[in-house]
């Protein structure tokens, strides 16, 4: 198991453009790892993500070549590479958690939040609206209607709310949030690493963010003769505790 700390001292770990890039390098470094069996990702300090660091934003934002290289090569670099883990990735969710927090947070499979994590993208208080391909992102992973009360309204919903419309596995006392988020990680890395990861390409075809269905189904069975498959049932039928 491995664990991703954001961290940005003094701004709620807001997101500058090096912690973009340093978010897709270790992803892919992450990546060929066959020994890895779950990923948790969290925040220092109390709070997830609170956005964008905005003072870096006049640097690039005013002109559409800058702004589509930020977006595009370092924002899509970033979401793109916690999206393309091979493995689980469990999101430990305290405190803020806007903007590039919920688009962080919608890369993950699992998601664990606080009582009193707060959940938005008021973005259009700020004069610009959110970038394609993470509207995109963020609308499949909370849902149309939410991403519309985010987007349009500028709303921002408690995590009982993000709770009761599907967006968020479970909520705990705060206190609770990063021991929940280990022991979900605990029980997904006590389960079958192979099968975790066939399940995630399956449930991701079955979500239209990767290969076609026709291309997964093509080669969706080639686990057959691997000893971790011939483990799990030959364990349950001796009535054992599998060995993965």
């Amino acid at each position: 198991m491995a664990s991703v700390l954001i961290s940005h001292t003094g701004k709620f770990n807001a997101m500058s453009r090096s912690m973009w890039r340093d978010l897709k390098a270790v992803f892919d470094a992450l990546a060929p790892s066959a020994a890895l069996r779950c990923v948790v990702i969290a925040g220092e300090g109390g709070h997830f993500c609170a956005g964008g660091d905005i003072a870096e934003y006049p640097a690039f934002r005013f002109q559409p070549d800058s702004l589509a290289d930020f977006h595009e090569q370092d924002v899509w670099g970033g979401l793109d590479a916690v999206l393309q883990c091979p493995v689980p990735v469990v999101a430990a969710i305290d405190g803020n958690c806007m903007g590039a927090g919920v688009e962080i947070a919608s890369c993950c499979d699992l998601r664990v939040a606080g009582v009193s994590a707060r959940f938005g993208a008021p973005i259009a208080r700020l004069g610009f609206p959110m970038a394609p391909r993470e509207a995109q992102l963020v609308a499949s992973a909370v849902g149309m209607a939410t991403a519309r009360e985010m987007l349009l309204e500028a709303a921002v919903l408690d995590a009982h709310e993000m709770k009761q419309r599907g967006f968020l596995n479970r909520v705990v006392p705060d206190a609770d949030v990063q021991g929940e988020a280990l022991a979900t990680a605990a029980r997904v890395a006590a389960l079958a690493p192979q099968a975790a990861r066939l399940n995630k390409q399956t449930l991701r075809a079955l979500s239209g963010d990767a290969e076609p269905m026709h291309t997964l189904v093509a080669r969706a069975y080639t686990y057959a003769p691997h000893p971790e498959h011939r483990e799990g049932i030959d364990s349950f039928l001796a009535k054992r505790k599998p060995v993965f």
